[in-house]
């Protein structure tokens, strides 16, 4: 054994310990708090601090199996507890056995100095265990198809885009299947979490959530069921109106969120257009959602699942012609070229051209400048196109409700483009 840990005071590790200590204390305290639990706030204060002291001898000794048989002894106590004295609604415990071997580990952690990793994944394990009513209940809330759109989403990401190639074909070298198809993941992801949201609340919280959720999930088709019941239902004029101007000014975050992940440097300039565009749109937004009082059930959005392979492929081919195009126009008949595409493509998806514009950015084929106003145009004609789409089914009065706040935010993006 090392001569100068037997002679040292120790004085020098005493963050480590205080460390396990704090964390023993954190998941403890939520235990203690549930009367089935076999262990409380000193048992799991002191396995993590076992768990330090038996790395800290594991080390200086040279002895790495005390690690092994540390972990089992506090398996043993803690089962044994459990069969020895059951607890009155049988449960099995296996949920304090499993945060007691973690707090274990948490301070064998400590000791090897990922004391930050210790920190995160207490601070995680304690929320999991004490919003236990709260993920019960989401999970009962999934319907078997939110289900199945979390595996198709997972398919997407984890199955079929590790296997594609990393490399670029076709003119321009401008599409890269596996660049291609992580766009197809984070827009498939965006509009999963607004998809998943807006079947969970529903129409119990209102006008404005259904807006943002309606705008993540898909905010042409949020569009066109408003404007449809506005025509059958005069009293859901109003409403619809709101819900619709909600849904596209999140369209403007969209952009911004997916433009910050994809080419950071990209979202200094895309801030002005599309933060003046949001602010435009909230004030005349604001000033009809002051107008509007309504107790009766709001419709739901019926949107097409996002992760349904066909749907991905869909938007991935779309992605890829609009990538090739615009490099092609670009370069014969410089930006004009590309603006031409961005307008025609963005009547019906903002998302590829954006993506498509920030791809060519990054190959260096388009500057920031281009990239930003080929967004802002696509936005604009996605605008346009909506417009034309409510008037035709919502006819003129929806139309004209809507309009002030449709002009606002693409004067606002107009705006903030000629300024830059």
């Amino acid at each position: 054994m090392d001569s100068g840990f037997l002679q040292g005071n120790g004085i020098d590790v005493l963050p480590q310990f205080l460390t396990s200590l704090a964390i023993g204390l954190l998941i403890g305290l939520e235990r203690e708090r549930n009367p089935a639990a076999k262990a409380g706030l000193r048992t799991f204060t002191l396995v993590a601090l076992f768990g330090t002291l038996i790395a800290l001898i594991a080390e200086k000794s040279g002895s790495p199996w005390l690690l092994s048989a540390g972990l089992l002894a506090t398996a043993v106590m803690i089962v044994a507890a459990y069969i020895n004295t059951p607890t009155e609604n049988n449960d099995p415990g296996t949920t304090t056995v499993a945060a007691l071997l973690l707090s274990y580990a948490l301070g064998v952690l400590v000791w090897y100095e990922y004391t930050k990793l210790a920190v995160m994944i207490a601070i995680a394990t304690t929320a999991l265990l004490y919003f236990k009513p709260e993920l019960q209940g989401m999970s009962q809330r999934l319907s078997r198809r939110d289900l199945v759109s979390i595996l198709q989403f997972c398919v997407l990401s984890f199955v079929i885009l590790p296997i594609l190639p990393d490399r670029t074909y076709g003119p321009y070298n401008a599409f890269n299947p596996h660049n291609a198809w992580m766009m197809v993941v984070l827009i498939s992801g965006l509009s999963l979490a607004g998809y998943v949201a807006l079947h969970w609340t529903g129409h119990r919280y209102g006008a404005p959530l259904l807006g943002v959720f309606g705008g993540l999930a898909s905010s042409t088709a949020t569009t066109m069921v408003y404007a449809r019941h506005s025509k059958t239902d005069e009293n859901m004029l109003h409403l619809s109106a709101v819900v619709i101007l909600i849904a596209s000014q999140v369209v403007l975050i969209r952009l911004t969120v997916v433009s910050s992940v994809v080419s950071p440097q990209v979202v200094g300039k895309l801030l002005l257009p599309m933060g003046l565009g949001l602010l435009f749109g909230l004030a005349v937004t604001l000033l009809s959602w002051r107008r509007l009082s309504t107790e009766e059930e709001l419709p739901m959005p019926q949107t097409a699942n996002p992760t349904e392979l066909h749907a991905a492929l869909s938007f991935g081919l779309l992605y890829a012609v609009v990538l090739v195009c615009s490099a092609w126009l670009s370069d014969i008949a410089g930006s004009s070229g590309l603006y031409i595409v961005a307008m025609v493509s963005g009547l019906t998806d903002v998302d590829a051209i954006t993506l498509s514009s920030l791809r060519l950015f990054s190959l260096e084929k388009l500057t920031a400048d281009q990239a930003v106003a080929a967004i802002a145009i696509a936005f604009i004609a996605n605008m346009a196109f909506k417009f034309g789409m409510l008037f035709f089914i919502g006819g003129p009065r929806l139309a004209k409700r809507v309009a002030a706040g449709f002009a606002a935010m693409a004067a606002g993006v107009a705006i903030g483009m000629a300024v830059l």
